[in-house]
């Protein structure tokens, strides 16, 4: 079995992305790793040529500026790059996603199961959302909490709006969920834990993907994000992908001011279904963009 790594990105150095912390997460699992990387203007090509790794295969692209609606660009970038691998199976990251060293084992294991199983077409991964700091990750029903990351490679599937996940079209052109199963694989977003201006430049960035008439603000002008978009959090006492090591320990002369205590509360509604949730581990109308099998 051949697998394939795939993820797209741009202005990751502006924008405060950790793709050379991700890409070198996705590395030793893979035979390939196919990064799509889009004109940028602050040496993000630079940066991940500079990791001189061989089975890193960079194809350079150009945003089309008219799939801003709906984060739709995001979706093609993806696509982008996985077209380019050559795997049996696929498997994805952000720019902004790390996989812990020491679930590397049970990845493996859980991609062989699944290429000896005809009805799985992908498999899906548990998330763990930091936010503010690395001390902290979000709960309850405003973070998805799983989605899918590795994939059979076939022509017919798309990444789906926005890249969040991933479908496939069928003989009538309609885009179907992939029948997945659930493993215990994390995934490490770390797309909330930028320095303040960092984090304002790209979200004033995300706002013109997701809303082409959003005003353009220029990156000088950002102001600091102000750390409070969040409900209650839940403090994180596991360990960091080793990798990610370098990174916390610069970033704490920012993270250190973070205060968990005065982010909004919950709505009544959002609290009162987070507390089913916790009491009985089912989330009331959750989003899932695939048929889970076992």
């Amino acid at each position: 079995m051949k697998v394939s790594g795939f993820s797209f990105v741009r202005n990751a150095v502006k924008y405060g992305y950790p793709v050379v912390e991700s890409l070198r997460s996705l590395l030793p699992l893979c035979d390939e790793v196919v990064l799509a990387v889009g004109n940028s203007d602050d040496g993000t090509l630079d940066l991940v040529r500079s990791l001189n790794e061989p089975n890193l295969r960079i194809v350079e692209t150009v945003w089309n500026e008219n799939l801003r609606e709906g984060g739709r660009i995001l979706a093609q970038q993806t696509d982008v790059a996985y077209s380019h691998c050559t795997g049996d199976w696929c498997i994805y990251l952000q720019a902004d996603e790390v996989f812990h060293e020491a679930d590397y084992s049970l990845l493996r294991k859980e991609l062989e199961a699944a290429h000896r199983t005809e009805s799985c077409e992908a498999l899906i991964f548990r998330y763990l959302h930091f936010y503010g700091s690395y001390d902290f990750v979000g709960g309850g029903r405003q973070w998805y909490r799983r989605e899918i990351r590795a994939l059979r490679r076939e022509p017919n599937i798309i990444s789906w709006r926005d890249a969040q996940g991933f479908r496939k079209t069928n003989d009538a052109g309609e885009a179907v969920k992939l029948r997945a199963k659930q493993t215990e694989v994390r995934v490490f977003h770390y797309g909330w834990v930028r320095e303040p201006k960092a984090q304002q430049r790209k979200l004033n960035s995300s706002n013109r993907l997701y809303n082409p008439d959003a005003p353009l603000i220029a990156d000088d002008n950002a102001d600091d994000f102000d750390y409070d978009s969040s409900h209650e959090l839940e403090r994180y006492t596991g360990s960091h992908p080793a990798l990610m090591r370098e990174r916390i320990e610069h970033d704490h002369v920012w993270t250190c001011r973070f205060d968990a205590h005065r982010l909004k509360p919950k709505p009544v509604l959002v609290k009162l279904t987070d507390g089913i949730e916790h009491l009985t581990g089912w989330r009331i109308g959750e989003y899932k963009n695939f048929i889970e099998v076992q």
